[in-house]
């Protein structure tokens, strides 16, 4: 240890004065933004080489305009509906990754995230494990490409609503609209029938305590649900392949317009 000129001791200070030009490394600032981005938003942005993807985790319970209790891991739209926003504006990330591993949670929450992902021009591939249930359904098949892992299961169920609920014709009314709502959703963005939706969905022969289906990687395939059974390498080649798609098809654009 070196003393300085107020006679206080420091190894950092010593070392300095022994290597003046020792760069400040970046590596531990990086890793702490990209700590608090996950910690923050469940979100990172991955630059490697000419590929910059920022990768959006759906986790839990995707909660809504209700607040769930704490024993709850949730993720909350009102992150994630921002984040898609600036994935789409922003000219220096490529393509979006989205990681699903969620139980379902509110409907209008989880179609509001759904449209926003079938909407974006950017490269967008989703990538189902663990489970893809209830209104996550929506959210995987809305981006471009959609992955499943073989271990992963999605379950597929009409409708429901916690609480109280009026026995009249209106309430009822209500749930077939919003269940045609999901269900066109899905099929418009799968290759799924609307009738064989409904026919799983509707299903009372699997689920002991309730209606509807569970479809594990390669089933959700089969019914056209989800594109292909892959795991994260199958996932990311696909978004680096259509970035690359993407960015040809941009150079050629303004080839024509000089």
């Amino acid at each position: 240890m070196s003393s300085n000129k107020n006679g206080q001791t420091g190894i950092s200070r010593s070392l300095c004065e022994e290597i003046p030009d020792v760069p400040t490394p970046a590596l531990p600032e990086s890793i702490g933004n990209a700590a608090e981005m996950i910690i923050e938003s469940g979100s990172i942005i991955s630059a490697c080489g000419e590929y910059t993807v920022q990768c959006l985790t759906i986790i839990g319970q995707i909660e809504g305009h209700y607040i769930l209790s704490p024993q709850n891991k949730t993720t909350k739209y009102e992150h994630i509906i921002p984040q898609l926003v600036s994935v789409e504006q922003s000219e220096s990330i490529d393509g979006l990754l989205i990681i699903l591993n969620t139980v379902g949670g509110d409907v209008e929450a989880g179609l509001a995230i759904a449209e926003l992902v079938a909407g974006m021009t950017k490269p967008v591939v989703s990538l189902v494990l663990g489970g893809g249930h209830s209104i996550g359904v929506p959210i995987a098949v809305a981006a471009k490409r959609s992955f499943i892992a073989r271990s992963a299961t999605m379950t597929i169920h009409p409708v429901r609503m916690n609480g109280l609920m009026l026995g009249v014709p209106q309430a009822f009314e209500y749930f077939q609209r919003m269940q045609s709502r999901i269900t066109k959703f899905v099929t418009d963005n799968s290759s799924i029938s609307p009738e064989r939706y409904n026919e799983l969905a509707l299903n009372t022969d699997e689920l002991v305590m309730d209606i509807g289906t569970i479809l594990d990687g390669k089933e959700a395939v089969g019914e056209g649900l989800i594109d292909s059974v892959g795991t994260l390498r199958d996932a990311v080649a696909c978004l680096h392949k259509m970035i690359d798609t993407a960015k040809s098809k941009e150079k050629k654009k303004k080839a024509k317009a000089k």
